[in-house]
């Protein structure tokens, strides 16, 4: 596994590429939850997403010979992007396998920075053994999305970070879709702050670690369809599971309705463009089903990558359902 020793290497390989984003407050936010509540505005970050921490770090971590041999990936958007800008910013050819229904702007970014993208369809066929037939086929390395030691390292530099901005946290909650921001803030947070509570927090759409902790070991769900593309995978992966199911007290489920109401909130009242993925962990603590009164809570707000059109459609129907 990671240890906090592996999230200060990854902070020095990423200083000077990934920035350190700020922590937001909001006098109504505390207002309304009756905590003091902070939120690690990961959507300012490079990339529009938490991603580039693990991407970069993991291509920074390569040998050249293995960058001589390119990079392969598998993503929705967020990873696709990260894996794409760290492979333009160290000179390694990028394959990215994205499904036919990506959104397009994450799609255009991702062949912005230079990537050859390879089609699936996430519903009838595997992105993975895509991914890894490539890479067996072109010598590329794979660098997958959550389940590996430099990438869980990587992003574990952002709760390295909300350790050091805001001491004294009692709960921080943190969106949920391989595991792997959870697993390396996680590690982070609990190291440097001990006693704190970590929460994860996913769709009801999309639950898979919500129901693999029910049963006590990683579990498969049909593909999930949930307007939080970001937070979609099918299962947990297993080093994320296992760290996760350590060091975190639980997983807790939001409606599309509370996550398209919170990314309003964050808009209106916080100037905030953040998108469904990004928005999901404040959805939990909006809803009020975890009591955070007197409480100094960290929230994620994970990315900001969704295109004009997606964001007023979303909240076009927040408005017309309140």
């Amino acid at each position: 596994m990671i240890d906090l020793r592996d999230i200060r290497t990854a902070a020095r390989r990423l200083r000077g590429v990934a920035h350190r984003t700020p922590v937001v407050t909001s006098r109504l936010l505390d207002a309304a939850t009756g905590a003091e509540v902070f939120l690690k505005a990961e959507n300012l970050q490079r990339t529009g997403s938490f991603k580039i921490r693990g991407a970069y770090n993991t291509v920074a971590s390569l040998s050249e010979e293995e960058r001589s041999r390119g990079v392969v990936a598998f993503s929705s958007g967020n990873h696709a992007q990260a894996v794409a800008h760290a492979c333009e910013l160290a000179g390694v050819e990028a394959t990215i396998v994205m499904p036919t229904d990506a959104p397009p702007n994450k799609r255009a970014a991702t062949e912005g920075y230079g990537a050859t993208i390879v089609e699936y369809d996430r519903f009838t066929e595997d992105r993975q053994a895509i991914a890894l037939e490539i890479s067996e086929r072109t010598g590329a390395c794979l660098v997958p999305p959550f389940d590996h030691r430099e990438i869980l390292a990587g992003q574990g530099t952002c709760g390295l970070e909300l350790a050091e901005q805001v001491p004294g946290l009692d709960i921080v909650f943190i969106c949920v879709g391989g595991g792997g921001l959870m697993a390396g803030c996680a590690t982070a947070l609990t190291s440097l702050q001990p006693g704190v509570e970590i929460r994860g927090v996913e769709p009801a759409a999309a639950d898979d670690t919500f129901r693999s902790f029910a049963a006590g070991h990683p579990v498969e769900i049909p593909q999930p369809d949930t307007i939080a593309d970001g937070l979609a995978p099918r299962r947990p992966g297993d080093m994320t599971f296992e760290i996760n199911q350590r060091l975190a007290s639980g997983i807790d489920l939001v409606a599309e309705e509370e996550i398209a109401t919170t990314m309003g909130f964050l808009f209106e009242r916080l100037k905030l463009v953040v998108e469904p993925s990004g928005a999901t962990a404040l959805a939990a603590v909006m809803s009020g089903r975890v009591p955070v009164e007197g409480r100094r809570v960290g929230v994620t707000l994970t990315g900001g990558n969704i295109d004009a059109n997606r964001f007023a459609e979303i909240i076009a129907r927040f408005h017309d359902d309140r």
